[in-house]
């Protein structure tokens, strides 16, 4: 929900606490619906200790947890796009479909930072052992 823009005060905790609990509904609807969603989150589950093991530095650290976190939250994007799109009717139209192409493209783009991330920064740990 949008700030009051008659406002200049920075929300309460009551909107704050309102703003979270839709957060919530929000990564609720997505793991219920979404099995691209499902399957990141257990790919993250499974990478972010690993992450935190394998990473020598804060920086590394953060790219490795960091990087599966950022393809969730792009697939949390494409969904509401195509969701959006979705709610106004099956028919085809030529701007719907390249929205939805374009969405899937955020998170292929943010898949293949991961795996360099993860190449570049374990990968050559993994050869020379």
């Amino acid at each position: 929900m949008a700030d009051n823009k008659d406002s200049m005060w920075p929300r309460g905790p009551r909107e704050q606490w309102k703003a979270m609990i839709w957060s919530f509904q929000g990564l609720r609807a997505a793991w219920l619906v979404e099995s691209s969603f499902r399957t990141e989150v257990v790919l993250f589950l499974v990478l972010a200790p690993l992450g935190w093991y394998l990473g020598q530095t804060p920086v590394e650290q953060i790219l490795l947890i960091g990087s599966p976190m950022l393809v969730m939250a792009a697939e949390l994007l494409n969904s509401a796009i195509e969701a959006l799109i979705d709610r106004y009717g099956p028919e085809q139209h030529e701007l719907a479909g390249r929205a939805k192409d374009m969405g899937s493209a955020a998170v292929f783009v943010l898949l293949v930072n991961m795996a360099l991330c993860w190449g570049l920064i374990v990968g050559p740990r993994l050869l020379a052992a």
